[in-house]
């Protein structure tokens, strides 16, 4: 029974520290992505813009921001925490 739950809950090992670095890699690309498009949609549309629009807007970059500085976070302490 110990076996088992070493295999399947136990702690993972250094390697696999690798998956908070792709997600934040990920996240910073999307945000990247989505500063351009919003300021493209922006410029595009600027005399559409009403207050929801760019309510929106700060949302969708706020989100993948603080995504991938969750992300980073945790590749950082999964580093320095994992043996």
């Amino acid at each position: 029974m110990s076996n088992f739950v070493n295999t399947y809950f136990g702690p993972l090992n250094k390697d696999w520290c690798i998956y908070f670095q792709i997600l934040s890699m990920f996240f910073l690309f999307m945000f990247v992505t989505s500063t351009i498009l919003v300021v493209a949609l922006g410029i595009k549309n600027i005399k559409k813009l009403d207050f929801m629009m760019v309510l929106h807007a700060v949302a969708l970059l706020g989100n993948t921001l603080l995504a991938y500085f969750v992300n980073r976070l945790l590749h950082t302490m999964c580093l320095n925490s994992v043996h």
